[in-house]
């Protein structure tokens, strides 16, 4: 007994570290895809997908995956991705935005629809929830290894065309507009910064507490949509409440 209940948790533990791995696998892919599709599909050519390019090595991401999201975004193999946005509400009303990337527009609204009502949400129309964020471009320097003070991040920031930044433990969160975004990426790295980040992202403009008694229902349904190889981002406002 006592191997078999060793054997089944070092399972666990390995199928939870694939999960894992697997989400940032798939977060690298959207991002190596949306940096492709923006800009030239050249690495050489494309600051961006350099920067995603090096995310991917140092999270030991395979190669064949890199070049697959590379390809998707110039069309290779003759498959057409289309970027399509689902708009519904959660357990409780909790507002949620899901970006997806599918080269099947049926098979995926299905499979997103399905999971809201699995799990006590329902779809909403085109604009329903969206008016509750706001589209950013959000650029993230790590502080560990950084010979910089806050002042002198913010102030080469703000040089660069950033309209904000916020400081947390591990690193700087630099705001700009979606339009400027990579105008200050590229003028930050010109300053020697290694970026994290640099995207454009949604942010909820407020948050709703999800229900006690609607946490289970709400943490299943994003579990799911995360889940799903077409989702490649998805947006909350809402928050689980303290100690859930």
């Amino acid at each position: 007994m006592s191997g078999h209940s060793k054997w089944h948790n070092i399972q666990g533990r390995k199928n939870a570290q694939d999960a894992k791995r697997g989400k940032i696998f798939q977060k690298i892919s959207r991002d190596l895809y949306q940096a492709a599709k923006a800009g030239d599909p050249d690495p050489e050519n494309n600051p961006q997908l350099r920067l995603v390019m090096e995310k991917a090595r140092a999270a030991n991401m395979p190669k064949d995956n890199v070049q697959r999201a590379i390809d998707k975004a110039s069309g290779v193999g003759g498959a057409k991705f289309e970027e399509i946005t689902y708009e519904g509400y959660g357990p409780g009303g909790t507002a949620i935005m899901v970006l997806a990337l599918t080269d099947n527009k049926n098979r995926t609204a299905a499979a997103i629809r399905s999971a809201f009502t699995h799990h006590g949400g329902s779809l909403g129309a085109s604009g329903s929830v969206s008016y509750m964020f706001d589209r950013k471009g959000f650029i993230e320097i790590l502080r560990e290894g950084l010979n910089k003070s806050e002042d002198d991040v913010l102030m080469d920031a703000l040089d660069a065309g950033a309209d904000d930044m916020k400081t947390t433990d591990e690193a700087f969160q630099i705001f700009t507009d979606p339009s400027s975004m990579t105008t200050v990426r590229d003028e930050l790295q010109k300053k020697g910064y290694d970026l994290d980040t640099a995207e454009v992202r949604l942010f909820p403009e407020t948050t709703t507490e999800v229900p006690g008694d609607k946490i289970s229902q709400y943490t299943g349904l994003i579990d799911e949509l995360e889940n799903n190889d077409d989702v490649q981002d998805v947006y909350e406002a809402a928050v689980l409440p303290e100690n859930s």
